[in-house]
C-alpha cells in the first residue's frame, strides 16, 4: 500500500526543493509529541539511509523509515489551501484519535 502524494502536494514539494537548491525528496516521520501521543515530522532529504523506504508519486520522492511506516501505512499526503492558510494535510487511515488543535494523533 505505502504512502501516496497528491498532485498539489507534489507541486509544493517540488517548488520547495527547487527553492532550496538541493535535495532528493521529503522525509515523513512520526515522533512522540503532543497530547495524543504522536506528531508528523517533515524534513528535506539530501541523502537516504540504506533502511529507508522510498515512495514516488508525480516525480516526488517521500522517504520513510521502517518504524514510522507502521503508523503511516496507507497515508495520503495532500497540500490544501483553506482561506488564508495553506499547508500539508495527512489523510492517515491508522489514526484512532486526534487532539483538538490537530497537532498530534493516536494510532
Amino acid at each position: 500500500m505505502g504512502i501516496t502524494v497528491t498532485e498539489p502536494a507534489a507541486r509544493q514539494i517540488t517548488k520547495s526543493l527547487v527553492k532550496r537548491g538541493k535535495g532528493v525528496g521529503l522525509r515523513l516521520a512520526v515522533k512522540t509529541s503532543g497530547c495524543s501521543g504522536f506528531a508528523y515530522a517533515l524534513e528535506f532529504v539530501d541523502e537516504t539511509e540504506p533502511t529507508d523506504l522510498i515512495f514516488e508519486n508525480f516525480g516526488v520522492k517521500v522517504v520513510i523509515d521502517p518504524k514510522s511506516l507502521t503508523m503511516l501505512e496507507g497515508t495520503e499526503l495532500d497540500f490544501v489551501r483553506e482561506g488564508l492558510n495553506e499547508g500539508f494535510k495527512f489523510n492517515n487511515p491508522n489514526v484512532t484519535a486526534a487532539c483538538g488543535c490537530g497537532e498530534s494523533f493516536a494510532v
